[in-house]
């Protein structure tokens, strides 16, 4: 940990702005505008669009959740951490760049580089999230967390009023786009690669591997891995409370991913959303998100991660509830600004949780091991949906899935003892 308080602050803005910077993938690409597009314009049916988009989903998060804790124990072991961070940004970066050129009816290409894209992004996550217990000190974790879930929030609000007035709204979009053929709402995505690599810019400069370890063979870092990886896996009991909260988080992380991924659909295809009010109702969702993180954070601090997951929980659930029997636009939009309100806190203090929990020589792991929680089953929630929605022609009866998932996630995080597993983490970054 440094000691300069001058330089903490530095590294902790250039930390926190790689949230500002990747918050454009979720909130243009995933949640909002694109996911939104593929369905009513590249597939051009609502039903046919949200099974097949459930689908990419569900791909990309079963490769996610393989090569999440394999990466982690490899950065690990090779002290990649900072060289696999610059590798997966880029990569979404590429993928974003490629997802312009998809037109209508070429469905193929269009889920495919999503898929490409939305690997990078969340494997970027695994690395970038691994510094948060270097850069924050223990009594501050919850705020520094907090802080960078709501400039991210801050970070998808501006992209998206950026979006909103130059290439969406306007009768002529800037740079000379068009609107045949969607071509102004696929410039989104060139928007989102060139925000993503230039707000990355300051983590990816300014951020410090821990100290490199002894120089080895490729074949030896893989062979440690894999032996740190089923180490970890065995000695799951020793830390049982990361186990319970991966085990909850692995639940009510698919409702959120489930409820991000096909928000923007639902408000399309159930209520008529034109994109106009699509992007409206992002900015709205983001200004929430960002302001339930911030305040947040310092009750993270005051009365622990778990509390403040609970509460979110509890939240989301009404929230949620209140989505699938609204009747009207109003009461979707009551219930969506209740849901950005309490997401935003369920992220931070899920993250500022883990790092509690963390010991100081496995972060990269452990944190490749919170990526598997968050994707392990995250084909699941978007998998039942597209069923669901398939079966009963309605996309309603797909959104109570994210009920469910919501309240057996809660469920089981009243099992976690936060204290048991903080002191766990210390005794072991000791030994």
């Amino acid at each position: 940990m440094m000691t300069d308080s001058a330089t903490d602050r530095k590294t902790i803005w250039a930390w926190a702005m790689y949230d500002f910077a990747n918050s454009v993938f979720t909130t243009l690409v995933v949640t909002f505008v694109y996911s939104t597009y593929f369905v009513m314009g590249i597939v051009g049916d609502e039903i046919a669009g949200t099974v097949l988009w459930s689908r990419a989903v569900t791909l990309s998060a079963i490769i996610i959740a393989v090569l999440a804790p394999i990466m982690g124990a490899i950065a690990d072991q090779g002290g990649y951490r900072k060289r696999y961070l610059v590798m997966m940004t880029a990569l979404c970066v590429l993928g974003s760049v490629l997802l312009y050129f998809p037109e209508p009816g070429q469905i193929r290409q269009a889920l495919f580089w999503f898929i490409v894209a939305n690997i990078g992004f969340e494997i970027s996550a695994v690395f970038y999230n691994a510094y948060l217990p270097d850069i924050a000190k223990e009594h501050e974790i919850g705020r520094v967390s907090g802080f960078g879930w709501g400039l991210g929030y801050v970070g998808g609000l501006a992209a998206m009023v950026l979006a909103m007035v130059a290439l969406v709204n306007p009768e002529v979009p800037w740079l000379g786009f068009g609107k045949e053929a969607g071509q102004n709402i696929r410039a989104t995505n060139l928007l989102v690669a060139a925000w993503f690599a230039l707000f990355s810019l300051p983590a990816l400069f300014l951020l410090k591997d821990p100290p490199r370890p002894k120089r080895k063979a490729l074949a030896v870092i893989i062979r440690q891995s894999k032996e740190q990886l089923i180490g970890t896996f065995r000695k799951l009991r020793a830390y049982r409370q990361v186990a319970r909260l991966l085990l909850a988080r692995l639940i009510y992380n698919d409702g959120l991913t489930t409820i991000f991924a096909f928000g923007g659909i639902y408000a399309a295809g159930t209520f008529g959303f034109t994109f106009e009010e699509i992007m409206i109702f992002g900015i709205v969702i983001n200004i929430g998100a960002g302001l339930g993180a911030f305040l947040m954070g310092y009750f993270d601090d005051r009365l622990g991660g778990k509390w403040v997951i609970t509460f979110s929980l509890i939240g989301l659930i009404v929230a949620t509830t209140l989505a699938l029997l609204a009747a009207t636009k109003l009461h979707f939009w009551i219930a969506a600004i209740l849901i950005g309100l309490f997401s935003g806190p369920n992220q931070a203090a899920s993250r500022s949780l883990m790092g509690r929990f963390t010991p100081s020589h496995m972060k990269s792991e452990f944190f490749g091991f919170y990526a598997f929680s968050g994707k392990a089953t995250a084909f699941l929630g978007p998998l039942l949906l597209g069923i669901l929605v398939d079966i009963f022609q309605s996309q309603r009866a797909g959104i109570t899935v994210v009920i469910v998932l919501f309240v057996l996630g809660g469920w089981l995080l009243r099992g976690v003892d936060e204290a048991e597993g903080i002191a766990v983490a210390q005794e072991q970054s000791r030994g």
